[in-house]
């Protein structure tokens, strides 16, 4: 099955090009660019890196022929980009650091399916390499899009670099694009992947119709589309996603097999972004505060459900309860201090209109980033607690992204 790769070639682990030594002193708000050998070289990176060689079953070599090699093209493209402006990894090398936790929460994951599904013992042996493999690939190169369309990067001299042009070899500088399109980077994966892996494992993979469809629509974005792979690819992203945020990564390798997370996120961020009101003095879909986003409950169950189904989304809960579980489940909507996913509590206007409704509570962090988050409301949203929890304090919505602890990957 391997033998494509197990001609003789050159040591993997030397698999990027030679960087030139940059100067020492990179210039004031210069970066200065890194070999992926360095990069890649601090404790916690390879300990990643040893628990995705023992998901796989193959040798040292094999692996950093199928692996090694892609991770070392990652790190030298992604240098010391973060994976996000203001949520999670949001801090320089937080793309690396997302991109080896993600490959290793999936193939963690991959390791309880037998793949392709419904086919044979035997089928299933004689491919499981491939989908081993096609798994990392997904998951690696998921969110590589964002270096193309998300970043602005430029070097020194004022010269702009696209990834395109290869890694980055001289000292450079990085800014978010204040007009970033939220799902553009899906669309960009295709602009990059062929940069990171070689065309004799597309030659692999394409042999695999069904792993080669589904790759396909996962770095395409089309995760609906993806089955299996999507999923598993989906599930990683939350883990990663949720230990770094300082939430419980179980939860999320534990979650219902489907993406349907990603679609109660994106079909949020539509109607916030087309639809609902938000801090109106009266009547409103919503309120934003500093620390958190109320939306009425039955307004956004109604609309959510109506806009999905639209779309033609599968899968969705056919209750608001079944609604309000399923986003509470997933960690969208944040938990009353006794575990509920309704939240009551009473607006008041800083014009003295006040009334109560019933709140789905989300972190405003799952929704914006923070240059794009409208005003907070000027009025209060004020918790109406039962009298036996009034001495309670409601804890403050988790919004600020932190360094999360090393994944919790041992032992699996």
């Amino acid at each position: 099955m391997l033998s494509l790769f197990q001609r003789k070639r050159p040591p993997p682990a030397s698999g990027v090009a030679p960087t030139p030594t940059p100067p020492a002193n990179p210039g004031k708000g210069l970066m200065r660019p890194e070999p992926a050998a360095s990069l890649l070289a601090t404790p916690r990176r390879q300990r990643l890196l040893e628990h995705i060689w023992q998901r796989t079953s193959l040798s040292r070599r094999q692996f950093a022929t199928l692996y090694l090699t892609p991770l070392e093209r990652y790190a030298d493209l992604v240098q010391q980009f973060p994976a996000s402006e203001s949520h999670h990894h949001a801090y320089p090398g937080g793309m690396l650091d997302h991109g080896l936790e993600i490959v290793a929460y999936a193939l963690k994951l991959r390791q309880s399916h037998l793949l392709p599904a419904g086919t044979t013992p035997e089928a299933q042996a004689a491919q499981a390499e491939a989908w081993t493999a096609g798994t990392a690939y997904a998951a690696l190169l998921h969110d590589i899009g964002k270096v193309a369309v998300d970043l602005h990067v430029e070097y020194a001299d004022g010269t702009v670099w696209h990834p395109w042009h290869g890694p980055l070899r001289r000292p450079y500088r990085f800014r978010y694009r204040k007009e970033r399109e939220y799902r553009l980077h899906s669309a960009a994966t295709g602009l990059l992947y062929a940069r990171l892996l070689d065309p004799g494992i597309f030659d692999w993979l394409a042999g695999y119709p069904d792993l080669w469809a589904a790759l396909l629509y996962v770095l395409a974005g089309q995760y609906e589309h993806a089955g299996t792979l999507g999923e598993l690819v989906v599930q990683a992203d939350q883990a990663s996603v949720a230990q770094e945020l300082g939430g419980d990564p179980s939860k999320a390798l534990a979650a219902p097999k489907h993406a349907l997370q990603r679609k109660l996120l994106d079909g949020l961020r539509f109607l916030l972004r087309e639809e609902f009101k938000l801090n109106q003095p009266q009547a409103s879909d919503g309120w934003l505060t500093q620390d958190a986003l109320w939306l009425v409950s039955k307004t956004v169950s109604d609309k959510l459900r109506a806009h999905l189904l639209q779309q033609g989304i599968d899968g969705i809960p056919a209750s608001n309860t079944a609604v309000f579980n399923v986003l509470q489940d997933h960690g969208i909507a944040l938990p009353t201090p006794d575990g509920k996913a309704i939240w009551k509590a009473s607006v008041t206007s800083d014009a003295g209109w006040s009334h109560s409704f019933t709140f789905l509570k989300l972190s405003p962090a799952l929704i914006w980033e923070a240059a794009d988050r409208p005003a907070p409301f000027a009025g209060q949203v004020q918790v109406e607690q039962e009298p036996e929890d009034a001495a309670q304090q409601v804890p403050a919505a988790p919004g600020a992204a932190r360094a999360g602890p090393e994944p919790a990957l041992s032992g699996a």
